[in-house]
């Protein structure tokens, strides 16, 4: 089974007496109007973190480098009615980076409490995994949708020992 790489960034910051995770909003292409990681599609010739430094910079203005990354599992997207959307998404986490966060043609970038994120407005396997990654879980699970594209069939933990 072919599986794309892509990655995702999700820098945190505390504010007040909480953490907050930046998000976006997606503009373009694939997950149009839904709440989204920053990231995107691994080129060839990139790793993993060279692509999602790249991706953040592009899609949010800000500078992340690859040494601040902290590595927050893997997620396989299996959609069985459309295999070449089937992905293979690195997370990373970093409270380190330079800017200030600005829209770009694909993402309006904002700031959200990582206690109460807006699942509704985001791809519905969020809420399986999205809460643990923030807490610090290492994931690497694979998530199957069901023949809509849109809701999750089954999740399971691809690794014995997590």
């Amino acid at each position: 089974m072919k599986l794309t790489p892509v990655t995702l960034c999700f820098l945190l910051r505390d504010a007040e007496s909480r953490t907050e995770v930046l998000l976006g909003l997606k503009r373009t292409g694939f997950g149009i109007g839904k709440i989204v990681g920053i990231g995107g599609h691994v080129e060839p010739g990139e790793s993993d973190a060279e692509a999602v430094v790249r991706e953040v910079w592009e899609e949010a203005g800000l500078v992340v480098l690859q040494e601040d990354l902290a590595h927050a599992g893997v997620i396989e997207f299996i959609f069985p009615t459309r295999p070449e959307l089937n992905m293979s998404c690195r997370l990373f986490t970093t409270r380190r980076w330079e800017g200030e966060p600005a829209e770009s043609p694909e993402i309006t970038p904002e700031w959200f409490d990582a206690a109460s994120l807006p699942l509704e407005r985001m791809w519905q396997d969020a809420e399986h995994w999205l809460p643990k990654a923030l807490a610090g879980e290492l994931l690497d699970i694979m998530v199957v949708l069901k023949d809509d594209n849109e809701t999750v069939a089954s999740i399971e933990k691809l690794s014995p020992w997590m």
